[in-house]
C-alpha cells in the first residue's frame, strides 16, 4: 500500500505542475489526460482499502472541522448552497468536489439542526392556530403532508459511510484529491432495506404537534410500493406510530417526484380534504398542482430530485 500511495502522489505532483492548456501536443495532452485517469482510479483504491467505511463521529478527525478550504474553487460553499435551497440552481447531480469540507461540517455540526428547528418552529407555530378555529367536524378533512426521505427520516448514516455527493484522499497535508459521483440508488436503496433510519428530531416534533391538534397525517414519498413494509416498521420503531395515509410510488410509476406528488394532492383535494400545510426537504415535495395553504422547506443540500 505504501508504493501504491507513492505512486498516486507522483501522479497528483505531476498534475498539479502542469496544467491541461498548458501542454502543446495532442501527445502530451493525451498522457495529460490517461495521467488524470489514473488519478481517479488510484484514488478509488486508496479510498476503499486505506479509509474504509468511517462512521458518523469519525468524518469529524477525518476532514476537520475549522479548516479553510484547500481548494477554494468556483462558487463559496455558503452561496452554492443558499442557490440549492431557494431553488436556483436545479439539475445538479453531485456537491462540489471544493465544497465537501463544508458540506460534512455543516450536516455533522449545529448548524443543519439550527435551520431545520426555524423551519419546523414556523410550522407550529402555524399549525397551533387550527386548535382555536373550527369544529371537530371541520377537522376531520384538515390534512398535513410529510415527504419521508431527509424529512421524517434521515439517511445520514448512508452518507457517512458512502460520502456526501464526493470521495476524497488526503496525500498529504498539501496535496488533496477531490472526485465527485452522482447518488448511488442501489446502495441507498439497500440501507433503506434494513429499516434502521434515524428520525430527523424536528420534524418528529411537528408530527406530535399535529397529532395534538387534531389534523390527519399524510406521508407521501417517492419510495416505491414495495418499500411499504419497510418503510412502515421504520416509522413506528422512530416514533411516528400512526398516520391517516401512506402514499408510495407504484413500482411501475417512473415519473418525477414533482408529477407524482401533485396527482395524489389533487386526489386529496378532490376527496374533500383541505391541506392545510405540507413539509418536505425537496421543491419537488411541494410545489405542482395541488400545493395547499402553505409549504415548509427543509434543508437538503446532500441531492437534487426533480
Amino acid at each position: 500500500m505504501a508504493m501504491a500511495t507513492a505512486k498516486l502522489a507522483l501522479l497528483v505532483a505531476l498534475l498539479a505542475a502542469t496544467s491541461y492548456g498548458a501542454l502543446s501536443s495532442p501527445e502530451l495532452r493525451g498522457l495529460w489526460t490517461r495521467a488524470e485517469r489514473a488519478v481517479e482510479a488510484a484514488a478509488e483504491l486508496f479510498v476503499e482499502e486505506d479509509l474504509g467505511a468511517p462512521v458518523i463521529h469519525a468524518l469529524r478527525p477525518l476532514v476537520g472541522s475549522a479548516d479553510p478550504d484547500p481548494l477554494p474553487l468556483g462558487v463559496p460553499w455558503d452561496s452554492w448552497r443558499l442557490a440549492v435551497e431557494t431553488g436556483n440552481i436545479i439539475d445538479w447531480k453531485t456537491v462540489p468536489a471544493h465544497c465537501e469540507q463544508a458540506i460534512v461540517k455543516y450536516l455533522l455540526g449545529d448548524q443543519y439542526g439550527q435551520d431545520s428547528k426555524v423551519v419546523v418552529d414556523e410550522a407550529v407555530l402555524y399549525s397551533s392556530s387550527f386548535k382555536l378555529r373550527g369544529n371537530d367536524a371541520d377537522k376531520e378533512k384538515l390534512v398535513w403532508l410529510f415527504d419521508i426521505d431527509e424529512t421524517v427520516l434521515s439517511s445520514l448514516p448512508y452518507y457517512a459511510k458512502h460520502g456526501f455527493g464526493y470521495k476524497h484522499i488526503i496525500i498529504c497535508s498539501y496535496i488533496y484529491v477531490y472526485i465527485t459521483k452522482p447518488l448511488n440508488f442501489t446502495s441507498l436503496k439497500e440501507y433503506v432495506l434494513q429499516g434502521i433510519s434515524p428520525a430527523l428530531p424536528e420534524t418528529l416534533r411537528l408530527y406530535s404537534a399535529l397529532r395534538s391538534s387534531g389534523i390527519k397525517i399524510v406521508f407521501l414519498s417517492s419510495r416505491k410500493e414495495q418499500l411499504r413494509n419497510i418503510t412502515e416498521a421504520n416509522l413506528r420503531l422512530r416514533g411516528f406510530s400512526d398516520w391517516f395515509k401512506l402514499l408510495l410510488k407504484p413500482d411501475d410509476c417512473e415519473g418525477t417526484a414533482i408529477v407524482y406528488k401533485s396527482g395524489e394532492r389533487k386526489k386529496l383535494q378532490d376527496a374533500g380534504y383541505v391541506i392545510v400545510g405540507s413539509i418536505g426537504d425537496q421543491w419537488s415535495d411541494l410545489i405542482g398542482q395541488a400545493e395547499g395553504k402553505r409549504v415548509f422547506k427543509l434543508p437538503n443540500p446532500m441531492y437534487y430530485t426533480p
